[in-house]
């Protein structure tokens, strides 16, 4: 039996395999497994990871890095690595926040919430943002308060870095894996389990714990990722990632190349310009339509560009296409390098810097299938409503109550995945790009797990901010077209019955 396959097609539709489905819910087990479970993370991928696995029964752990609390990615710290502004030196203590103070979410908010715990605003709550689009204090609050709502602090070890992931293998009484357990609970043995090290205070306090089964969400926008430019270690001018932004004081007067034009790299160019002299903005691929001959931004300043070529001592930048630039600084806004040093899989799954290899579905590598997982993979997406379905299924799988395709079944998908990617010409940094297909795959996710699907206001919400923010990229946070769609939404989630 084949299972649908989501990947990037190159011409933006969906591109899936066989037309059949994957084994769903089973009543076949007379009671499901409870095991224990580490947690990799305490950001959003964590928490909802968390109170999925605990719904079904298992014992949890989980392993924060962090001694401030949960958030992740969504916590600001106004600390950046002075030292190692590009963030490459392997001898640089790491901060692990990317966040600089201006940020506010690219999505609205209804359509950005977990599923069943909707992201309304709290109005009358001076400390909290209720605009539609609001600021990274009050995501961080809002996954804060999801985290207490559903009493998950108690199972999160604050301040332990996770130093080692190993399987341990042991033999069986049963050849066959989680993928197809045995009917009775009594009989069936994992065919291996996990050590799980970390470490507190440097290194100082180190531990190890061993766990049935381990669920890595440690995300993915931590470990800056550059290009690579000619002659750039003779240019004299600073450098910094994006990583290791936080205002835009810094910048004042100076001429600024900001590399990168996704989301990042568009707004913060626009903050820079209302300090810098000029801003050129430089980018790979330019949507059809824009004329990169005419200034952009509010005051005019903010000049298009394709790639660099090259960079010279005396500071100038030459770009594709002839113009030249001499600037006083390059930001990277070139995205994040995919990394998990901690893991040991004998050589099972393939952590390249764009992707993570070979997985079924984003989540399962067969072999290890269901006792290694990872949530938040997938990007040019929704992430939390997405993140909250891999982790029902993952719980689900893991005490039975959802049966995986056979190893040899999956790993069949995953080959043809990945041979699909390669006849087309797809790189493998698409390979966890579901912008095209997110909604199909979500919907996936829900039915293998019994689940409702993703609401039809959700998907046209997300479709017409994304026209709104590439058109209007100054004004589409407080500006838009849709309140009637919106408060059809706000109506759909003040329904809903928080568990």
């Amino acid at each position: 039996m084949r299972t649908a396959l989501f990947r990037m097609a190159p011409s933006g539709a969906v591109a899936v395999g066989a037309a059949s489905q994957a084994p769903k819910i089973s009543s076949k087990l007379p009671q499901r497994r409870k095991l224990s479970v580490a947690v990799i993370g305490a950001g959003a991928g964590g928490l909802t990871a968390t109170r999925e696995l605990l719904k079904e029964g298992h014992q949890v752990v989980v392993f924060e890095q962090d001694s401030y609390g949960v958030g992740g990615v969504w916590r600001y710290l106004p600390q950046t690595e002075a030292e190692d502004p590009l963030g490459i030196s392997p001898d640089c203590t790491r901060i692990h926040s990317s966040m600089y103070l201006s940020l506010r979410t690219n999505l609205p908010r209804e359509i950005m919430g977990f599923l069943d715990f909707p992201f309304l605003p709290k109005y009358g709550d001076e400390c909290r943002d209720a605009r539609r689009y609001p600021d990274h204090a009050e995501v961080l609050a809002y996954l804060q308060d999801y985290a207490l709502h559903f009493n998950l602090l108690p199972y999160v070890r604050f301040g332990r870095r996770v130093t080692q992931v190993a399987p341990i293998h042991k033999p069986t009484v049963h050849p066959e894996s989680l993928a197809h357990p045995l009917p009775s609970k009594s009989e069936f043995r994992l065919p291996h389990q996990w050590s799980v090290t970390s470490e507190a205070e440097a290194g100082r306090m180190t531990m190890t714990d061993i766990f049935d089964a381990v669920v890595i969400c440690n995300g993915h926008y931590f470990q800056p990722k550059l290009p690579l430019i000619p002659g750039i270690e003779k240019w004299p001018g600073t450098q910094l990632h994006s990583h290791n932004y936080r205002v835009p004081q810094p910048f004042a007067d100076q001429i600024v190349v900001v590399i990168g034009n996704s989301s990042s790299g568009s707004d913060i160019s626009r903050e820079i310009a209302t300090v810098a002299k000029e801003v050129h903005l430089v980018g790979r691929t330019w949507d059809s339509g824009v004329d990169l001959k005419k200034p952009a931004g509010p005051s005019q300043n903010i000049f298009l560009h394709p790639m660099v070529k090259l960079a010279q001592a005396n500071g100038e930048l030459l770009f594709e296409g002839g113009d030249t630039v001499v600037a006083n600084a390059i930001l990277y806004c070139t995205g994040y390098a995919f990394s998990m040093p901690f893991l040991e899989t004998v050589g099972v799954i393939n952590v390249d810097s764009d992707f993570v290899g070979r997985l079924y579905q984003h989540i399962f590598p067969p072999q290890l299938a269901p006792t290694l997982s990872f949530v938040g993979l997938p990007f040019k997406v929704i992430p939390f409503p997405l993140m909250q379905l891999q982790s029902k299924w993952i719980a689900k799988a893991l005490s039975g109550k959802v049966l995986l395709p056979s190893t040899e079944q999956m790993s069949e998908d995953v080959e043809e995945f990945y041979k699909n990617l390669e006849a087309k010409g797809i790189p493998k940094s698409k390979v966890h790009d579901l912008g095209s297909c997110q909604f199909e795959y979500d919907n996936w996710l829900a039915d293998q797990c019994g689940c409702q699907a993703i609401e039809d206001w959700r998907i046209q919400i997300y479709i017409n901010s994304s026209k709104r923010k590439r058109a209007l990229p100054d004004s589409y946070r407080d500006e838009w077209t849709d309140q009637e769609l919106h408060e059809l939404a706000i109506a759909d989630l003040n329904q809903l019955q928080i568990a």
